[in-house]
């Protein structure tokens, strides 16, 4: 164990150990996205009282605890990931019957948004057991806070990992080209570049990007949609470690201004990005909002 760790497990001991936590009840643990001081006194406490840790990956999770100091017997263990997950989640459920108190945990950051442990939960909740969340980092919320844009006038919308496939991806993106609020975005690195083209219709949208968070490479950039491939083919680093991406809301153009009236009428005899420019130096309007109004005029139009 490293020394710097020691003392915090005797504070989770201290400031944790008197509350109540029940036995036959499912504890969903958040573990550090990145760096390892990140992970709460309440989870530490937690992870050395269970009898079962189910896990995405036992051996990255089994290093990740005794980093911490904490090794759990061999019979501890359950592998819960999304090609097992059905029977994952029964097995949790046996082992909760039987009065054990189990953590789920994913590879990194909150449980039960994008990974397993939502069916695990939802599989635990159907049976009557009871759910314990256990907050702590999470890449969603570290972005969110860094980029200052969704503010409590606007939200932010989760839409996590776009589809693969590339027809369907650019249908996600036509979709969110509409969403007048922030839009939260995870991608993993082999697909970054191809999450990059596909944002580039969204033109002079702002995205912030975060690359590696907590991390001691950590990279936070907010780039226009058009340049964000450019942004990623900058360095060969941009191409390695998770991602979070948060679109920016849309710059709101109201019907009922004159900023939507002069875009038609330059769409009626311009290409997008000429009509736009012009719009927003005509009119004063925002350029960001003016190029998704076009985008949405130009969908209207009827198929010759």
């Amino acid at each position: 164990m490293s020394a710097s760790f020691a003392p915090a497990l005797a504070a989770a001991r201290e400031a944790a150990s008197a509350q109540h936590y029940p036995q036959g009840a499912l504890y969903v643990v958040a573990t550090p996205i990145g760096n390892l001081a990140d992970i709460s006194l309440r989870a530490l406490h937690v992870l050395q009282l269970v009898d079962v840790i189910a896990c995405e990956d036992t051996r990255h999770t089994q290093a990740l605890l005794r980093a911490y100091g904490i090794d759990k017997p061999a019979g501890s263990w359950l592998s819960v990931h999304r090609h097992n997950e059905a029977q994952g989640a029964q097995e949790v459920v046996g082992r909760l019957q039987q009065g054990q108190r189990v953590a789920y945990v994913r590879d990194s950051g909150k449980p039960g948004v994008s990974d397993p442990g939502s069916r695990v939960v939802a599989a635990a909740r159907a049976a009557g057991l009871g759910v314990v969340p256990v907050p702590g980092a999470s890449s969603i919320t570290a972005l969110v806070s860094a980029a200052g844009v969704a503010g409590e006038d606007s939200g932010f919308v989760f839409a996590g990992f776009l589809p693969a496939k590339v027809m369907e991806r650019q249908q996600a993106v036509a979709t969110l080209a509409q969403e007048q609020r922030a839009v939260l975005l995870l991608e993993a690195p082999h697909r970054i570049a191809a999450l990059a083209d596909a944002l580039a219709v969204l033109g002079e949208r702002p995205v912030t990007v975060g690359r590696e968070l907590t991390k001691q490479f950590e990279e936070i950039a907010t780039v226009p949609c058009a340049a964000f491939s450019a942004w990623v083919a900058g360095s060969p680093q941009r191409l390695r470690g998770e991602f979070a991406l948060l679109l920016h809301p849309l710059a709101h153009v109201a019907d009922d201004q004159e900023p939507l009236r002069v875009l038609r009428l330059l769409l009626a005899e311009l290409p997008v990005k000429t009509a736009v420019r012009l719009a927003a130096e005509i009119t004063g309007a925002p350029r960001n909002g003016l190029y998704q109004a076009a985008l949405g005029m130009k969908q209207e139009e009827p198929e010759e």
